[in-house]
């Protein structure tokens, strides 16, 4: 049998996130019926799963469902808080996908029966399929710490799905008062977007600079370390941010909040913060479709196989984006949960799907990550990752970090504003290859 490799099919269908729809086509199977893909979510992951597979067997009726008619991109949605982007830039629309051939239905799935290999939906549709992709995203856990619901979010907004709450934070942050902290409680790992919560501490300690000078920013923390962190600490150095973080170990784990009161309570010795703007960002775990299609392992993740991002509990059922967990040989090997690692993480899943309706044989996977940062307008940094697979799990064999500003000499502020240039350059490209 024919080896359809990895590599020959993104060279076929458009291949790295920078490229788009400008891919040559496979040619179309011949079947006594067309293959019928389902995926769920349409996100980073879904949406590019469902391209890539359109792309690649033409034949195959590919059916994608969404819940919302917009997407909402949380990667660069920090700067909308401080003004430095709009909210409109982070929306995107389903009309390139349509024009794939794709079939976009705006509903909710509401079940998944991997037996039956059917998905349900709130309004009362069923879809059956060959293969499902499903790409749920992220569950807040909001019973996690004491005093914190659904209902508290809106008080203390969360703003960890870009949109509403966003907004919201921003305008809890324009009208706070002068003096008081911006506090802002992050989560344990694993969840999305490991730098995210430093990144929106710098771009606020940026923004107070001159519209709240008399504030800081507190990052209750209660992890005992995060994600670049030795490029974000010397940044608030360099930059003069009023920053304060608080690990774990030190009090810096939240354990109550009083929304009527606007506090929170961190350490073993109950700590009290009070604030008139205070951003909780609670624990998570895979999206509530996954849960109810019975997907999770006991820590609430979805465990796939590494070589084809196929769920390991249920034939036919690939999980892909933040709510996927692939083990890797280390815990240094674990992709974070960003949306570049959701876009690899598709194309891993479109290829073998691809291949298997073809009746071919995919070949070794590749995974890649680039993760920017904004710590202002004109002061970013990254980190990077490729990664294959190794001993039938995820190895991590490449990892590139900004280089720390005292290797860069006079050069570092040019060197550091197009890092930030580099992240709109990314963000531009990586939406074109999901929704164009």
């Amino acid at each position: 049998m024919s080896q359809f490799t990895r590599r020959t099919f993104l060279k076929l269908t458009g291949g790295a996130a920078a490229v788009t729809a400008s891919g040559l086509y496979l040619p179309s199977i011949g079947r006594a019926a067309a293959p019928r893909v389902v995926v769920v979510g349409g996100g980073y992951g879904g949406a590019v799963a469902a391209k890539y597979v359109k792309k690649g067997l033409p034949s195959a009726d590919v059916t994608l469902i969404e819940m919302n008619e917009k997407y909402i991109s949380c990667p660069l949605s920090n700067p909308v808080l401080v003004g430095h982007r709009d909210m409109k830039v982070q929306t995107w629309g389903y009309e390139g996908l349509k024009k794939h051939g794709i079939n976009v239905v705006i509903d909710e799935v509401t079940g998944i029966d991997a037996a039956a290999k059917k998905v349900t939906t709130k309004g009362g549709k069923s879809f059956e399929y060959d293969k499902l992709v499903v790409s749920p995203g992220v569950e807040l856990k909001f019973g996690a710490i004491e005093g914190f619901s659904a209902e508290a979010a809106e008080k203390m907004p969360h703003a960890w799905k870009a949109g509403p709450q966003t907004l919201l934070l921003k305008k809890q942050l324009e009208s706070m008062t002068d003096g008081d902290p911006f506090i802002i409680v992050a989560p344990p790992n694993p969840f999305r977007c490991p730098p995210g919560p430093y990144e929106r501490a710098s771009l606020v300690a940026h923004w107070m600079k001159k519209h709240k000078p008399k504030s800081k920013v507190i990052i209750l923390d209660a992890k005992d370390a995060f994600a670049k962190q030795p490029l974000f600490v010397s940044g608030w150095k360099e930059l003069g941010l009023n920053v304060e973080w608080k690990k774990g170990a030190e009090g810096g784990k939240v354990t109550k909040i009083d929304v009527a009161g606007m506090t929170v309570t961190a350490g073993d010795m109950g700590d009290t913060y009070k604030s008139s703007c205070i951003n909780v960002i609670p624990p998570q775990v895979a999206g509530h479709i996954a849960h109810v299609g019975g997907l999770v392992n006991d820590k609430g993740w979805c465990p796939v196989n590494p070589a084809t991002c196929e769920s390991t509990l249920h034939k036919d059922v690939y999980v892909i984006g933040d709510a996927c967990a692939i083990a890797g040989l280390t815990d240094k090997d674990a992709l974070p949960k960003s949306g570049y690692a959701a876009n690899s993480e598709a194309k891993v899943a479109a290829a073998n799907i691809v291949a298997a309706l073809s009746g071919k044989e995919a070949g070794d996977p590749s995974y890649a990550n680039t993760c920017y940062s904004i710590l202002t307008p004109d002061y970013g940094i990254s980190v990077a990752h490729i990664g294959g697979v190794s001993e039938g799990k995820l190895k991590i064999t490449s990892t590139a970090i900004s280089p720390p500003s005292a290797d860069l000499g006079a050069g570092k502020d040019t060197f550091r504003k197009q890092e930030a240039i580099y992240a709109e350059g990314w963000y531009q490209s990586i939406m074109a290859d999901t929704f164009a």
